[in-house]
């Protein structure tokens, strides 16, 4: 079945999270290099990033140390620097070529407006915990489903992780888009299972053409 919509991941897909991890190094009072070793650390034992917190400050779990933060005037928020260069791009190539545009990952409620502010080309910006489910959990590509309006062989999902983004859009119905980029998309290039990808990219910019052969 044609692909009519796609579904784009936020984080290391259209958002490069580099500012945003040396912010919360320098609220957790270490050096962003010893912040990043346990982030890789964390990821290669695939346990959660929660963990990072448990480290550094065990007195404070994630949704504490937010609440801290904004109770020190931060804001969560997207820039265009954050932006991946190919991502806009990619984007409004995808809306006149005639695909409806959708951004939904695991993200806080407030990346919806921080997003919108970007005033990036897409026709829906969800997110987690907007929707009140995260993935890999089925319910949210059923979300995803629902809001593209089509059926879930026409939708493709595009991300950086096998376990949150290519194996639960596969076993949903959906094409698989997988790019490698980010901590994530480098640690799960070689995974065999991501041989299961319908697509795999190292550039959003190839992807109208790729989408077009399938």
């Amino acid at each position: 079945m044609t692909v009519r919509a796609v579904c784009f991941d936020v984080g290391e897909t259209l958002i490069d999270e580099t500012r945003h991890w040396l912010e919360w190094a320098e609220f957790l009072g270490v050096p962003a290099m010893t912040l990043f070793t346990a982030i890789g650390v964390t990821m290669e034992r695939g346990e959660s990033l929660r963990r990072v917190f448990e480290i550094f400050r065990p007195d404070m779990d994630p949704a504490t140390a937010r609440k801290v933060r904004a109770s020190q005037g931060w804001v969560y928020d997207f820039c265009a620097r954050d932006l991946y260069p190919d991502a806009i791009p990619c984007l409004t190539a995808l809306r006149t070529a005639g695909y409806k545009v959708l951004i939904a990952g695991n993200q806080p409620v407030e990346s919806e407006a921080a997003l919108a502010r970007l005033e990036l080309p897409a026709d829906l910006i969800a997110s987690s915990a907007g929707w009140g489910v995260a993935k890999p959990d089925p319910a949210f590509f059923s979300k995803i489903v629902d809001a593209a309006g089509v059926p879930a062989e026409s939708i493709a999902y595009v991300g950086d992780r096998l376990d949150n983004d290519v194996l639960p859009s596969l076993a949903a119905g959906m094409k698989a888009v997988f790019v490698r980029r980010g901590p994530w998309g480098w640690m799960h290039a070689d995974l065999p299972e991501m041989d299961r990808a319908h697509i795999r990219l190292t550039s959003l910019l190839d992807l109208p053409a790729r989408l077009a052969a399938l």
